[in-house]
């Protein structure tokens, strides 16, 4: 018996993750993750009001599982970039995100051409956080902040979103070494 809020939350949330990686977005209804949590869908509501809502909590719930617990402030750039990466990485193999990809590709679209989401703003404050953190020691280069983080959430999301397209070019290893120098390159302080 599930027996506090937080917990009756993970359980729908985990339900709903086994049903959509089964299933997809557009095939998983309310009626469904009730049935796998063991609740009833008037639970559910209690806690959202629509499986629109579950799933967009359960994306946010993923990503944000991805990003670095409590993880030192890089002492140089090669360490941040590797965080970067090693954070778009994770990313990338989530199997939320495959799944995604490929059953319900016009939500990724959503999320890439319509709006920002709760995990992107979350993923862009802590990037210029870091970002801001490293000009300060002088190992990134000058720029808002903001931008900076911004335009490395473009390119890692790029990234992510597209290394299936270029599979056949860029493996695991491949794939990580160019979005390395990619970064590495954008966030690089100038040569005097």
């Amino acid at each position: 018996m599930i027996d506090s809020a937080s917990e009756t939350e993970t359980a729908i949330l985990d339900a709903a993750l086994a049903e959509v990686l089964s299933h997809g977005i557009r095939r998983t209804t309310a009626s469904d993750i009730a049935r796998r949590s063991g609740l009833s869908r008037q639970t559910l509501y209690r806690y959202w009001p629509d499986a629109q809502s579950i799933f967009a909590a359960l994306v946010t719930r993923e990503l944000l599982a991805a990003l670095p617990r409590a993880v030192a402030e890089p002492a140089d750039l090669d360490a941040m970039v590797e965080l970067l990466v090693e954070t778009a990485d994770r990313i990338r193999r989530l199997p939320l995100v495959d799944r995604l990809r490929d059953t319900d590709p016009e939500l990724f679209a959503r999320y890439i051409l319509d709006r920002l989401g709760t995990s992107q703003r979350a993923i862009h404050s802590e990037t210029a956080r870091r970002v801001l953190a490293g000009q300060a020691e002088g190992v990134v280069r000058d720029g808002d902040p903001t931008q900076l983080a911004a335009m490395v959430l473009l390119i890692a999301q790029s990234a992510v979103q597209s290394a299936p397209l270029v599979a056949e070019w860029l493996d695991d290893a491949a794939w990580r070494r160019e979005l390395t120098r990619a970064l590495h390159g954008y966030l690089r302080p100038e040569s005097p």
